[in-house]
């Protein structure tokens, strides 16, 4: 009885009508060679919309061929498609035939940089709602696209997300013409690729695979290209839709697939063998593979001397353990193992707890969820009112809560600490969140061996992901000695000859023996 009533149901899904989808990229005619036709197509396809602009007009003085233009509103600049498209075709003076217009019209009557003539009056829909000019004309089965764009766009300037004492200071911006310039500015070479792919039912989002042709990997460009093309969604408004639907590890807390908004990092990424995928409508670059030491690499790293940059960079090691363990640790020490800590210390935490009536496992996760609130309302309100709130709130807070007798003040100082250097690495700010939770209710039930025991779980699991087919903590695991130059320790410049040997084909960075050298003493002197 069962098979039946599912065969029914299957015959009732295949027997409904499918979902009406009018004007689809199969339905749509090619360009007619009656202009009212495509008119009328076009009229039929922008039902209803205000921001469509329809002008037509008479190409040349003489001959007076039919012709229109469609845009959109808002999109193209009005006062350039005046100028450069719609005036230079009326007042054209040579003597041309019909059966030539749009040849003469492409090559010598148009003041645009990039012109593309199709056939297709989906690409003519396409290219229209992307910005472009399309021009039909009475007597020729073709459309022309001329580019002339015109939307209102934020100007290259510094990204809030990744300030910088020392070096470009220069973001990528919502335009993805824009950002692919930016790349270009810093690598010229001509092997430096872009490949664009459309991606999204209704959206129609440009996509931008970029990679340094001889240096990148062929089969994780390949592997890149099938996992975009393999995307069918509606829509991709940015680029952690895409990272989303890429990803190695989609139900991993640890990210395989990074993110800048620099075009400095973006470049140097390239330039060892990276990919990454511009997305139009937003300024954060996917950069790929991703490895787990990136997260405590910074740009700023590389632009000053070694030694303070290897200095900075055992600080953030050090920040993110101590956001992550402190609190378990805490709880485990004070909970279960007391001859772990001297006995003075242990006396003047044992005075300060002793009028609080929750158990320390309770106080640190009252206190950390405060804290999280507090970070979570300062960054959703407006820049003035969320530091306010942010910094007044914790130290009212704080203060309230150790007066009143809820938590001891050794509890206020661990969420303290722990909260300022979860920010030193802000990449892994959400893995350090959720893990920070999930070692401390550990630690309160099995003390340091549940902290050890979480701890040894989370490295199995990253020692387990692979970033694009790459070990996601090479590398450490595998180990590659010659690679370790730039983990612990930021090696000069001249010591880094050869890229990462998991990453990219082509393992020479530079020449070797580049140790600058002072001066030989002048003989004859």
């Amino acid at each position: 009885m069962f098979n039946r009533l599912i065969t029914k149901s299957k015959q009732r899904k295949t027997s409904q009508p499918t979902e009406n989808t009018s004007h689809s990229s199969s339905d749509l005619p090619t360009v007619s060679k009656d202009l009212n036709e495509n008119l009328k197509a076009i009229k039929d396809i922008f039902d209803n919309a205000n921001d469509l602009i329809i002008r037509e007009f008479k190409i040349g003085t003489e001959l007076q061929v039919n012709a229109i233009a469609v845009m959109i509103g808002g999109l193209i600049n009005e006062a350039s498609v005046n100028e450069n498209l719609i005036k230079p075709l009326m007042s054209l003076h040579r003597d041309i035939s019909k059966e030539s217009v749009v040849k003469v019209v492409k090559e010598s009557a148009l003041f645009v940089a990039n012109i593309q003539e199709t056939q297709k009056l989906d690409d003519a829909v396409t290219g229209i709602l992307s910005g472009d000019t399309a021009l039909f004309i009475d007597g020729t089965d073709s459309a022309l696209l001329a580019s002339i764009l015109g939307w209102e766009a934020r100007g290259v300037e510094e990204p809030k997300t990744e300030s910088v004492v020392r070096g470009p200071r220069e973001g990528f911006v919502e335009s993805l013409g824009t950002n692919t310039a930016l790349l270009r500015r810093k690598i010229k070479n001509t092997q430096l690729k872009f490949e664009k792919i459309t991606v999204g039912k209704q959206t129609k989002t440009d996509i931008c695979i970029v990679y340094i042709n001889g240096i990148a990997n062929e089969k994780i460009v390949q592997e890149v290209k099938d996992r975009i093309t393999r995307i069918e969604t509606d829509s991709i408004l940015e680029s952690g839709y895409i990272e989303a639907f890429i990803e190695d590890a989609p139900y991993s807390l640890f990210p395989t697939v990074g993110n800048s908004e620099k075009p400095d990092i973006v470049s140097a990424k390239l330039l060892e063998g990276r990919i990454a995928v511009l997305t139009d409508g937003t300024p954060f670059v996917l950069t790929l593979p991703y490895l787990f030491i990136e997260a405590f690499q910074n740009s700023e790293d590389y632009y000053s001397r070694p030694y303070l940059a290897t200095f900075i960079r055992w600080l953030r090691w050090l920040a993110f353990f101590i956001s992550t363990f402190l609190p378990a640790l805490y709880v485990a020490i004070t909970t279960y193992h007391h001859e772990l800590l001297p006995t003075s210390l242990l006396i003047s935490i044992a005075s300060a707890n002793e009028g609080s009536p929750f158990p320390t496992i309770v106080e640190a996760l009252l206190m950390l969820v405060a804290y999280e609130i507090l970070r979570e309302a300062g960054l959703r309100l407006p820049k003035a009112v969320g530091q306010a709130v942010s910094i007044v709130g914790a130290l009212v807070i704080g203060d309230a809560a150790v007066s009143a007798g809820l938590v001891g003040a050794p509890m206020v100082v661990v969420v303290a600490l722990t909260g300022i250097c979860s920010f030193v690495v802000p990449t892994l700010t959400d893995v350090t969140t959720v893990t920070r939770f999930v070692l401390l209710i550990l630690s309160g039930f099995a003390g340091m061996y549940g902290v050890i025991l979480g701890f040894a779980g989370f490295l199995t699991h990253q020692l387990s992901l692979r970033s694009f087919g790459v070990p996601y903590m090479s590398p450490l695991a595998p180990l590659n000695v010659a690679d370790l130059k730039d983990v612990l320790i930021r090696a000069p410049w001249w010591a880094m000859t050869n890229r990462p040997s998991l990453i990219g084909n082509n393992s020479t960075r530079q020449k070797k023996s580049m140790i600058p050298h002072p001066p030989r003493d002048n003989p004859d002197n």
